[in-house]
């Protein structure tokens, strides 16, 4: 009768370890799809960022509005006499691992950035108004960020294909 226990214990622990095992698993996907959406969340961060201060850096143009030419230009503008921060700090691209945007340009200035990641977004609806050309992305390289000064003119055609490379 012992030895019919012995086995039991042996199997009752063999299931507890695969529940447990299972239960692991789990939670490592659960973990991975927040730690994918708090990418989502910073990505739409640092890119308003972006289009809001390359917005600012064409706007407050001293004499021919025109883009910057790296993105470094955001953070100190040397076109006037006091220099103008349109840009607090440069912020990486949180879906890659190098950090570095896909610079999307116009005659060789910066007019926006975008991801280069083509993984496929979790958030696909409910963008605010700013952002409601995301709406459907196949891809995150699909999120341009393109300014908009408030002249009015988009600097480049959206196709809402992935940007040149």
């Amino acid at each position: 009768m012992a030895k019919n226990q012995k086995g039991i214990a042996y199997l009752s622990l063999l299931f507890a370890v695969a529940l447990g095992g299972m239960a692991l698993a789990g939670s490592g996907v659960v973990w991975q799809i927040e730690v994918r959406r708090e990418k989502e969340k910073q990505l739409l961060f640092a890119g308003e960022q972006y289009r809001q201060a390359i917005a600012s850096y064409y706007e407050r143009s001293p004499d021919t509005p025109q883009y910057p030419a790296k993105l470094e230009d955001l953070l100190l503008d040397r076109r006037f006499p006091m220099p103008v921060r349109h840009l607090r700090r440069l912020y990486p691209e949180p879906m890659m691992a190098d950090g570095q945007w896909h610079l999307i340009r116009q005659q060789d200035r910066i007019v926006g950035v975008a991801s280069r990641s083509t993984e496929v977004p979790i958030k696909v609806g409910g963008f605010p108004e700013a952002q409601s050309e995301f709406e459907g992305a196949r891809q995150y390289a699909h999120w341009q960020f393109i300014a908009r000064p408030s002249g009015g003119r988009q600097p480049v055609n959206k196709t809402g294909d992935a940007p040149d490379r």
